[in-house]
């Protein structure tokens, strides 16, 4: 049996509506329509063919042949993907991609012939409801259809088509100069007919928009090209419709291989977006942060009091999780869910995150709003009630609730952002009991967070565990990088949760027991975390340290770029949900950091940092 691809042998395309995870054998084995929610019509990425994936490649590399080699990579700052395919015959060159539209969303691939003569073979089985429906192929009007309830996929090609064992099978062949294209397009079955588009013309629209966009980027540092590509990866993850912005496009992809830590990633997490909004916002970015905050205000509606940490990409507030039994998983690991039970958790870091997203907005040049203003002062008002309570902190355990010191700490940078506000003329509320509750919060994580006996901050109030959050302590300004906490929590977080190269677990793991995150099992390095470790280390005085773990930390990144969410070092590979806003913005605010203090800068301060992501 073939072995299972690793996820770093996968690329991405998208539109800012969903995306499509291609391999580099040319199978495109994850495809959600007509959103990164929507249920998957190509699932193979969690289970086998059979659930759904396609295609095209020559067909003596679907025979095994030998002498076929295929090379990978991004036209230029884009998101169209080009394989080039070498074979005994001749080569070709495969362009993937989807055109960024208003309308429903498109997967066109073009095969174009730049040397002899290659025949090429095209399979299309697709499997809507997460691979467990067999659709109705027809032809319609000279067009191939694969019907499913209430979802119409069109395939559209210049070649032959037929259905085989419930594929769209095309065998073509292309000499050089000459180009077979197939467009995928979704429509709802009831519905009309989509429009049959000319693919060369969206190639050419698609490369002009992602070179407008890239042209936008201020940043002209020494880590360029893999700051862009952490961009234009985090642009992808955008739904373009509401402004909303998903953690990752996938779900389920594991943090164990064989592990039960398998989630779905493909909702806006208030942590996360800001957090992208950060990165996108220091680098020269502001309409995604426009298009937020009006998301924001639709989420969050008139109940500010009952915020949650996460929604669906238009502000759905129902994200029931559930299992998919018929799937087994990537590489086994099971369950495979959707939906995230995490939505109904009390994560009180969301609030720091929410009103520093709101300040940068402001500070970058989004103009004040009294619907912003209004929304400001009932979620610290709200926090001001809630900050002492324990919560299920930013890594959403599934134990017990506590104390997290990471949580008091954000909920000292949502007051601290807001007295800036008001010191700023921005807000009008009462500056001197923020001042009182800002002290109040500092005192007790001071207090009651802090080990003297080890001079370091502790995971959670009374705890002897440390916890790779806590390396942001500096990062936000609750200390100074020089004060002797900090430096000894520092050292704390290296000694007990970094790897040999210098890469970071989030926290210990119980291994088969159940942990105090409530969960079995073990995970890989997280690599934002990792990234945190670079920042630390930069604000410490100890810029060689950082930017020798910064250049290993890119090292880790695919062919393509990208990064997962998490690093197993032991079997040198990536796990967990792909590709990770998290890990790209670790990317991009350590290169900021990197070049300010590389440029001399005198002090770090918070209002140098943010910009950066928290």
């Amino acid at each position: 049996m073939k072995p299972v691809p690793h996820i770093e042998q996968y690329g991405l395309i998208g539109d800012m509506q969903t995306s499509a995870h291609v391999c580099d054998d040319g199978w495109i084995d994850w495809l959600c329509l007509p959103r990164f929610d929507s249920s998957a019509v190509f699932a193979a990425l969690l289970g086998t063919k059979r659930h759904g994936a396609w295609r095209i490649a020559p067909t003596a590399a679907y025979e095994g042949s030998a002498g076929v080699v295929a090379e990978r990579r991004y036209a230029g700052e884009s998101l169209v993907l080009e394989t080039v395919w070498t074979t005994p015959s001749g080569s070709v060159k495969v362009i993937d991609f989807m055109p960024p539209r208003d309308g429903a969303s498109q997967v066109i691939r073009i095969a174009e012939g730049t040397a002899g003569e290659v025949a090429m073979v095209s399979t299309v089985r697709a499997r809507p409801g997460y691979g467990r429906v067999s659709p109705w192929i027809h032809e319609l009007g000279g067009r191939m259809i694969a019907e499913a309830g209430g979802d119409a996929l069109w395939l559209d090609t210049s070649a032959e088509q037929a259905e085989k064992d419930g594929a769209i099978v095309s065998s073509f062949t292309v000499a050089a100069g000459e180009s077979v294209a197939f467009v995928l397009g979704w429509g709802p079955s009831h519905g009309a007919a989509p429009e049959i588009p000319d693919p060369e013309a969206a190639l050419a629209a698609t490369l002009a928009f992602w070179a407008d966009w890239t042209s936008q980027c201020t940043y002209n540092g020494p880590h360029r090209e893999a700051v862009v590509r952490s961009l234009i990866t985090l642009k992808a993850m955008t739904y373009a419709p509401s402004g909303g912005i998903v953690a990752a496009p996938t779900t389920s992809l594991p943090e164990e291989i064989g592990g039960g830590r398998n989630w779905d990633y493909r909702y806006t997490w208030l942590r996360d977006a800001s957090t992208t909004l950060a990165a996108l916002l220091g680098t020269g970015y502001r309409q995604e942060a426009e298009a937020w905050r009006r998301w924001l205000l639709r989420a969050v509606a008139g109940d500010p009091e009952n915020l949650q940490i996460m929604y669906g990409i238009t502000g759905e507030r129902d994200l029931q999780e559930r299992e998919l039994g018929w799937l087994p998983g990537y590489e086994n690991s099971v369950p495979v869910r959707v939906g995230n039970a995490a939505a109904d958790q009390l994560q009180l870091d969301v609030y720091g995150h929410v009103i520093e997203i709101l300040r940068l907005a402001h500070l970058g040049g989004v103009a004040h709003c009294r619907d912003t203003a209004v929304l400001l002062q009932r979620l610290v008002e709200h926090l001001a009630q809630r900050w002492q309570m324990p919560d299920e902190g930013i890594w959403e355990v599934r134990g017990q609730r506590r104390h997290f010191v990471h949580s008091k700490v954000m909920a000292w940078v949502a007051v601290d952002r807001t007295i800036r506000l008001v010191e700023a003329g921005a807000l009008d509320a009462d500056l001197f009991a923020l001042m009182e509750l800002r002290e109040a919060i500092h005192h007790e994580v001071c207090t009651k967070g802090f080990d003297p006996d080890r001079n370091t901050f502790t995971q959670s109030y009374g705890s002897q565990e440390v916890d790779a959050a806590l390396l942001l302590i500096p990062r936000v300004g609750f200390l100074p990088p020089d004060d002797p906490r900090v430096l000894g929590t520092v050292e704390a977080v290296r000694r007990e949760l970094s790897t040999p190269e210098g890469f970071v677990r989030r926290y210990t793991t119980a291994g088969g027991d159940i942990g105090l995150d409530g969960l079995a099992g073990d995970e890989g390095t997280f690599l934002f975390c990792s990234f945190w470790m670079v920042d630390a280390l930069a604000l410490t005085g100890r810029l060689p340290e950082a930017r020798a773990l910064f250049d290993r930390l890119l090292a880790l990144r695919t062919d393509l770029g990208l990064l997962a969410e998490e690093y197993d070092h032991a079997a040198d590979r990536q796990l967990g949900n792909f590709p990770q806003a998290f890990s790209h913005i670790g990317v991009i605010g350590s290169a900021l950091l990197l070049q300010q203090l590389g440029a001399g800068a005198p002090e770090a301060t918070a209002d140098m940092l943010v910009p950066v992501g928290v």
